[in-house]
């Protein structure tokens, strides 16, 4: 059997293929799709093909969306991917510096809740 080349900027993966590969369900997809994460075209028979860059991108979702960014948030940090670029070390290593920034901020939020917590006495009750 031939091997065939892949066009990553050639629409061709369905959804179910860029489920199998991506572990995501086809509705996250769907969902990421309305939310203009990622992008596909359509066929004649108006049927969703993404291209292969769809594959890092939901990665990329995947990762902001454990360290708790919003759809919002992830939207921006997508944004500064040019349409149909596959992602390079590059765009990883910037992405990574966000999370990491995000992480730091929200464990710093977590300590100083936790901090509050341990500081304060037991809750007056009210005699009426």
């Amino acid at each position: 059997m031939e091997a065939r080349s892949f066009d990553w900027h050639e629409a061709g993966l369905t959804v179910g293929q860029v489920a199998e590969r991506s572990g995501v369900a086809p509705s996250a997809l769907r969902f990421y799709e309305r939310q203009g994460l990622i992008g596909s075209d359509r066929t004649a028979g108006n049927q969703r093909r993404y291209h292969g860059d769809v594959m890092c991108r939901v990665a990329m979702i995947r990762a902001c969306q454990r360290v708790g960014l919003s759809i919002a948030d992830i939207r921006t940090a997508l944004a500064e991917l040019p349409e149909g670029h596959i992602p390079g070390p590059e765009d990883w290593d910037r992405l990574s510096q966000r999370l990491q920034s995000e992480l730091h901020d929200r464990i710093d939020d977590l300590n100083r809740a936790l901090h509050e917590l341990t500081q304060s006495g037991p809750a007056e009750t009210l005699e009426g």
